[in-house]
């Protein structure tokens, strides 16, 4: 069967967003024997086989190798999306702590690694039609997010070169959305002050059609099932996660009884400029113009070899998503923590 049958699995970011679904997934999983999660805080959620160590993987003391002795897998989810006016202060977290993820797991000797790529170390691709894996991933350089997940594939490169005995596997999902997360994902994007309460379409005086902004999107619950596969098929390689359909002004204003307005790209961009300047807004023009530049993802590999196909649609998905937004939905973690504002 797998090389997970009876498996040890350390989780890095074991309680944000996708954290919190793939550790619950492993604990429902009677091949895993065992869940450590690592957080910089430890939570209150603790599912079975779970136990939990307070680990900052930014941090040179972080003790890393011994936190994965012994593991016969570590799914690497830590990542750190502000503060987004300073770019040295991420890059300490996402990227020279997922290195120091990356030298630990060499150290321990742990057979495989399981790393949460994004879409957004794709080079910029079409919007009419998806890419494969084979898609350049050279990221957007003037956005933090995409020129991190750009750089660590490059590291993976080498590490992969060097260490040719551990399976690597790198997942590339869509935009993940839960109910859970709404909380957490407001206060990344959004900013702690604006009400979740007013993410109702009714109050949508209409829907802004910018031109290339089309995307796609997933369950955080669907990708995590991807990354449980991955652990139970013997697989290598990066893998597009996403479900259909891609989201656009036109299915969104469908999905939500809203009409569309067209808004040129300048000013959409200034706005935000504006608003992230202002400190506002903390996602920063800089990942729009990454995001108006992603490619849609052919997701044909992670259905043949990992036999994994999304449970719910993608309209589905941003239709959960608000529904938390209006309640102030989320989980018993610190980054989780459910509120409708503030």
């Amino acid at each position: 069967m797998s090389s997970a049958s009876g498996s040890r699995v350390v989780v890095t970011g074991a309680t944000g967003n996708v954290g919190t679904s793939v550790v619950r997934v492993l604990s429902e999983d009677p091949d895993i024997a065992s869940v450590r999660g690592l957080a910089r805080r430890k939570p209150g959620w603790s599912p079975p086989k779970t136990e939990w160590s307070a680990v900052d993987v930014s941090s040179e003391q972080a003790g890393l190798a011994a936190e994965f002795e012994g593991a016969d897998a570590v799914i690497h989810l830590a990542w750190a999306f502000q503060p987004t006016h300073d770019p040295a202060t991420t890059w300490r977290t996402n990227v020279l702590g997922s290195m120091r993820v990356f030298d630990a797991v060499a150290a321990a000797r742990v057979p495989v690694l399981v790393h949460a790529s994004s879409v957004g170390a794709y080079s910029p691709g079409p919007k009419d039609h998806a890419v494969d894996e084979s898609w350049p991933t050279h990221g957007w350089p003037d956005a933090a997010y995409t020129r991190e997940k750009a750089y660590l594939e490059r590291a993976l490169d080498t590490f992969e070169r060097d260490h040719p005995g551990i399976r690597v596997v790198r997942m590339r999902p869509a935009f993940l959305f839960k109910r859970e997360s709404a909380s957490e994902q407001r206060r990344i994007f959004g900013g702690r002050f604006l009400p979740g309460p007013l993410a109702r379409p009714e109050l949508l005086p209409f829907l802004p059609d910018i031109p290339g902004l089309r995307v796609q999107a997933l369950h955080t619950d669907d990708g995590a099932r991807a990354y449980r596969l991955a652990l139970r098929h013997e697989v290598r390689g990066a893998f597009n996660l996403a479900a259909d359909p891609p989201l656009d002004a036109r299915v969104l204003g469908e999905m939500l009884g809203a009409r569309t307005v067209r808004l040129p790209r300048g000013a959409a961009r200034s706005a935000i400029a504006a608003a992230w300047g202002l400190h506002l807004l903390p996602a920063s023009p800089h990942l729009f113009d990454a995001v108006l530049r992603l490619p849609l993802m052919d997701c044909t590999r992670a259905h043949t070899e990992l036999g994994w196909r999304p449970e719910r649609t993608a309209t589905e998905v941003v239709q959960e998503f608000l529904e938390g937004l209006q309640h102030g939905e989320g989980a018993d973690t610190e980054p989780m923590r459910g509120r409708k504002v503030g």
